[in-house]
C-alpha cells in the first residue's frame, strides 16, 4: 500500500477518509492523492464564449483556494499530501487517475442518515466503485484507528471471485490481520450440505493459493440471508472490516443479489471495503 486516492468535497465526510489514510500511512508509508472534482456546470452555455471562460476560471481558482486552505490540517503534518483539483465531476475518471499515478486504493466517506444504500444505489460511491479497478473503502464514521485486528471476506467461493480473492489478501497483506473467509448458507435451492460447502472451499482455496491451509479459517453460517449473515458474523467476532466483491459496472456480485441491502447499509457500523470481481 503505496498511494492512496481521497475524493474531496470539503464535508466530515471526506475528512473522515482523509484521516483514515493519515492512520494507514502509519502502517506503510503513503502518499495521500487528495482529489477534488469542482462541478463547472452553474456556468451557462447560454453566455459568451468569453464570460463562460472567465466565469470556470473563477471558480476554479477560488475551489483550489478552498481546497489549499481545508488540507492545512495539523494531523497532515509531515505526511506527502498531493493536491489534485479537476474542473469537472465524472466519477469514472477516478479509475484514469488511478492508472496515472499507480494508486492502490480509494478511501471515501459516506453521507447522510441511510448509509451505503444510498452510495449503493446510484451515488457518488457507487459511480467511483462501478468503475474502480482497486480497492474502494468505504466508511460511515471516522476511525480513531488502523489497529485491525479481524476482517471478514465475504465469498461465495466461486471460480469467477478467485483473483479479487487474491487481490484482497495482497491489499490487506501488511495489516497482518486475521482473515475470515465467510460463506453463508441459504434456506433456499443453493442450500448446500457440510460436505458440499467443504468441497467447494477446497477446490476454491487449491485453485486460489494450491494449497488448502486457509481453510482453518473458512466459516460456514446459516441464516435467512447474506445480509443478515455476514453482520451477525462480523458482530459475533468483532470484526474491524467486512470486504465485498463487486462485479465491474453490473454493481455487486450476483452474491449479494445486486447489492448491498438496506441491512448491512443501516446498521453495519464497520467500513467496508470493496474488491473488483
Amino acid at each position: 500500500m503505496k498511494k492512496i486516492i481521497v475524493p474531496i468535497d470539503f464535508s466530515e465526510f471526506s475528512e473522515y477518509a482523509l484521516k483514515a489514510a493519515v492512520l494507514l500511512s502509519k502502517k506503510t508509508e503513503v502518499t495521500i492523492y487528495a482529489l477534488h472534482m469542482l462541478d463547472l456546470q452553474e456556468v451557462s452555455l447560454s453566455q459568451s464564449a468569453e464570460y463562460t471562460q472567465e466565469k470556470a476560471i473563477f471558480f476554479l481558482k477560488l475551489a483550489e483556494k478552498r481546497f489549499k486552505e481545508f488540507l492545512q490540517k495539523d494531523y497532515l503534518k509531515d505526511i506527502k499530501v498531493v493536491p489534485i483539483v479537476k474542473h469537472y465531476k465524472v466519477f469514472s475518471e477516478i479509475n484514469n487517475i488511478a492508472k496515472e499515478v499507480d494508486a492502490d486504493l480509494v478511501i471515501m466517506g459516506s453521507h447522510g442518515a441511510s448509509g451505503l444504500k444510498e452510495f449503493f444505489t446510484g451515488s457518488n460511491t457507487e459511480k467511483v466503485i462501478r468503475y474502480s479497478d482497486i480497492p474502494v473503502m468505504v466508511l460511515k464514521n471516522e476511525l480513531k484507528d488502523i489497529d485491525f485486528a479481524d476482517i471478514v471476506y465475504a465469498t461465495d467461493f466461486s471460480e469467477e471471485s478467485v483473483d479479487a480473492f487474491k487481490k484482497m489478501l495482497t491489499s490487506l497483506d501488511f495489516l497482518n490481520v486475521r482473515k475470515h473467509l465467510l460463506y453463508v448458507n441459504l434456506p433456499n435451492d443453493k442450500f448446500k450440505t457440510t460436505p458440499e460447502m467443504d468441497a467447494l472451499a477446497n477446490k476454491f482455496l487449491m485453485k486460489a493459493e494450491g494449497n488448502i491451509d486457509r481453510l482453518i479459517n473458512v466459516n460456514f453460517v446459516c441464516a435467512r440471508s447474506i445480509e443478515e449473515g455476514v453482520l451477525n458474523f462480523s458482530n459475533v467476532i468483532g470484526a474491524d472490516l467486512i470486504t465485498l466483491i463487486t462485479h465491474g459496472r453490473k454493481g455487486l456480485s450476483h452474491v449479494f443479489s445486486g447489492s448491498i441491502s438496506e441491512d448491512i447499509s443501516n446498521h453495519a457500523s464497520l467500513p467496508i471495503m470493496t474488491f473488483k470481481m
